[in-house]
């Protein structure tokens, strides 16, 4: 039921490397931006540094550190790739931040322990088990049913998507959950016409 690992892990894998060799975190699979452009929205709402924080899909664990260093207390990264989860140890260790935890997870069959959030956080995670080959539309179902388990009520969903649209998130994530903001994200003209190159929204669990 897991996705795909090899393609992700083989990058982690390369990144680890990378890290090991010179200390260097690797790619940013979103960019600089879009992790300021979670924070503010935290700190903008003056959501409580204790908040408890799930980083769905944590790659390097890099967008935890962030937090970290805004003063978030709590947190939490999950990955279902374990050379993901070795970096972004590696990350927190080179950084001394002894108050995020990392666990190898499928989140689309988290375990138990993995619930009470007041917060979830996903950038690229959903959009990469969209792509999934293998019955990517029961997946998506799945995480939306995931993230209903680990989110407390009224705790907030920030996604960052390359793939969807704000129209198409409202869709995936209909059941269940509410819209309470999109967030302002770098716009690209395409033939004419401007499109987004990426949606950021705000969803609060019912």
């Amino acid at each position: 039921s897991s996705p795909p690992v090899t393609s992700w892990d083989a990058a982690y894998e390369r990144e680890l490397q990378t890290f090991q060799d010179i200390g260097d975190t690797g790619e940013i699979w979103f960019g600089e931006e879009s992790m300021v452009r979670i924070i503010r929205w935290l700190e903008k709402h003056k959501v409580p540094l204790d908040s408890s924080v799930l980083d769905i899909g944590t790659g390097n664990g890099v967008l935890l550190v962030e937090l970290a260093k805004s003063g978030y207390m709590n947190l939490t990264g999950i990955d279902y790739s374990p050379s993901a989860i070795q970096l972004s140890e590696k990350v927190r260790e080179k950084e001394g931040m002894s108050n995020i935890k990392l666990k190898v997870e499928d989140f689309l069959a988290p375990s138990a322990e993995l619930s009470g959030f007041d917060i979830c956080i996903d950038k690229g995670t959903f959009d990469a088990i969209s792509l999934d080959p293998s019955d990517a539309a029961g997946k998506r179902q799945l995480y939306v049913g995931s993230l209903g388990r680990v989110l407390k009520p009224e705790g907030i969903f920030l996604i960052t998507s390359c793939n969807w649209t704000k129209e198409e998130l409202l869709n995936e994530f209909r059941e269940g959950f509410e819209i309470l903001e999109e967030l302002p994200t770098p716009k690209f003209c395409f033939g004419g016409r401007i499109g987004n190159s990426v949606t950021a929204l705000v969803f609060q669990r019912k």
